[in-house]
C-alpha cells in the first residue's frame, strides 16, 4: 500500500496540474481536415484557401458567344452596310442623271429618273446600266407643249470614269410616249377659246369661239392627225364652220354644195315676211337664178304688194333663199348686206380668213425637238385624255456624250 502523498506547503496549485494533464485546445486557424478512415474523402473546405470570388465584370458577353453567332453577325452587318451604301449611290446617281438631263435637253422642268437593277454599284463599275424609266412632265414642243413624256431606256452605256467622273451616257435602246394633252392644249390656245376633244382614233373635235371684225363667231372643226416625216404631228382640218349666231353659217373651202356663206332659217324667214328685204335680194339676178324662180315671176312681184306675198309666202321659198351661197353676191353687192339684216364689216372680215390661216390658228402640230433627234414618233392614237405617240430610238447621246468626238 502506498503512502498518501503530502502536500507541501510550497507544492502547485492544483487547477494548473489538472489543466496540463487536460487534451490542448484545436488551433482553428491553422486547422486541416484529415481523413482518418483514409477513405479519400475531402472535405469542401479543403479548397478553401483557392476560392476567390467571380469577376463579372472582367468577361464581355460578347466573347461568351459561340464564334458561329459570331460570323453569322458580322456578316448580316456588312450586308446592311453595301445595301446601304448601295441605295445611297443610286440616289445619287439618279440625281445627277436628271440634273444632266436637263441641263443637255434644255428641260424647264427637271426630268424624274429611276434607275432599275441590283446591285447597283456592280453596274457602276461595269459602266453599263440595264435599265432607266426617265419621266419629263414638260417639254415645249413647236406652239404646244407635250403634257408628259415616259421613256424607257435600256443598254445605257456610261461615259466617262464611273464612279467619280461620270460625263454622260449613250442610251442603246429607247421606248417611250408622249401625251399632248387636251387640257393643256384649251389652255394654251385659250386665246381663241377653243376647245379640243376626241374624236375617234384619229380625229379631235374643235368647238368654241373666234373673234372676228370684234364680234365672237361659234366655230366647229374636225382635225385628223397624221405623222410627218417621223418627228412631228400634223393635222388636217375639215368641216369647219363659223357661225354668225343667227344671222348666216360661213364654210370655207371649194366644195360648191357645202361651203359658202349661207342664211339661217330665221334670217331667211325674217327676209321673206319683209317686203323691202325680199324686194333687194330679187333685184340681184344672181340670187333668183339660184333660187330657180322665173324671171316674170320676178318682175310680177316686184311691182305688186300680193305678188311678192305670194312668192316669198311659198313654204319652199325660205328654204331655197337657206341654200344660197352669198358669198360672191355679197362681195359683188356689198349694199345688199345691211338690207338683209347683216354687218358688212363682219362679213368683209370673216370672208378675209381663209382656211389655211384658220388651219394654223386651230394646230395641233407638234415636233420633236432637235436635241432629241436620234428619236421617232411611231403609232400615233386619238385618246379620252389627249393625242398619245410613242416614240422609239437607239443611239441617243445624253450629257457631254452628245458632243462630237465623245
Amino acid at each position: 500500500m502506498r503512502p498518501p502523498t503530502r502536500i507541501s506547503a510550497h507544492s502547485r496549485n492544483p487547477y494548473e496540474e489538472l489543466a496540463q494533464l487536460a487534451d490542448p485546445e484545436p488551433d482553428y486557424a491553422n486547422y486541416v481536415p484529415r481523413d482518418p478512415l483514409e477513405l479519400g474523402l475531402t472535405s469542401d473546405l479543403d479548397d478553401e484557401d483557392d476560392w476567390s470570388p467571380p469577376n463579372h465584370r472582367g468577361q464581355s458577353r460578347l466573347a461568351a458567344l459561340p464564334a458561329v453567332v459570331k460570323l453569322t453577325v458580322a456578316a448580316l452587318l456588312c450586308t446592311v452596310c453595301l445595301l446601304l451604301a448601295d441605295r445611297l449611290a443610286e440616289a445619287y446617281a439618279q440625281s445627277k442623271a436628271a440634273d444632266k438631263l436637263q441641263q443637255s435637253l434644255s428641260l424647264a422642268t427637271r426630268p424624274d429618273v429611276d434607275i432599275h437593277g441590283f446591285p447597283f454599284l456592280t453596274q457602276l463599275i461595269d459602266e453599263r446600266i440595264d435599265q432607266v424609266d426617265v419621266t419629263v412632265p414638260d417639254v415645249s414642243a413647236d406652239r404646244v407643249s407635250l403634257a408628259e413624256v415616259r421613256a424607257t431606256a435600256k443598254d445605257v452605256r456610261i461615259v466617262g470614269d464611273a464612279p467619280t467622273s461620270i460625263k454622260g451616257a449613250v442610251i442603246g435602246n429607247l421606248d417611250g410616249e408622249v401625251l399632248l394633252s387636251f387640257d393643256d392644249l384649251n389652255r394654251e390656245l385659250g386665246a381663241s377659246q377653243l376647245r379640243f376633244t376626241g374624236s375617234g382614233a384619229d380625229g379631235v373635235r374643235v368647238n368654241g369661239e373666234l373673234a372676228i371684225a370684234g364680234q365672237e363667231l361659234r366655230v366647229r372643226a374636225r382635225a385628223h392627225i397624221r405623222r410627218d416625216n417621223s418627228r412631228a404631228l400634223t393635222t388636217t382640218l375639215d368641216g369647219m364652220q363659223l357661225d354668225i349666231p343667227g344671222v348666216a353659217t360661213y364654210r370655207p373651202g371649194k366644195d360648191a354644195d357645202h361651203s359658202g356663206l349661207r342664211l339661217h332659217r330665221e334670217t331667211a324667214e325674217r327676209i321673206s315676211r319683209e317686203a323691202a328685204r325680199a324686194k333687194a335680194l330679187l333685184a340681184v339676178p344672181a340670187i333668183v337664178d339660184r333660187l330657180g324662180v322665173s324671171k316674170e315671176q320676178v318682175r310680177r312681184a316686184l311691182r305688186s304688194e300680193e305678188e311678192l306675198h305670194r312668192l316669198t309666202g311659198a313654204p319652199k321659198f325660205a328654204e331655197r333663199l337657206m341654200k344660197v351661197n352669198l358669198v360672191d353676191v355679197v362681195i359683188a353687192h356689198p349694199q345688199l348686206l345691211e338690207k338683209a339684216g347683216i354687218d358688212p364689216a363682219l362679213v368683209k372680215g370673216l370672208l378675209a380668213v381663209r382656211p389655211p390661216e384658220l388651219s394654223e390658228r386651230l394646230s395641233l402640230s407638234f415636233e420633236l425637238p432637235d436635241s432629241l433627234s436620234e428619236l421617232r414618233l411611231r403609232d400615233i392614237t386619238v385618246e379620252r385624255d389627249g393625242i398619245k405617240a410613242r416614240v422609239a430610238g437607239s443611239g441617243l447621246r445624253v450629257g457631254d456624250a452628245a458632243r462630237p468626238g465623245k
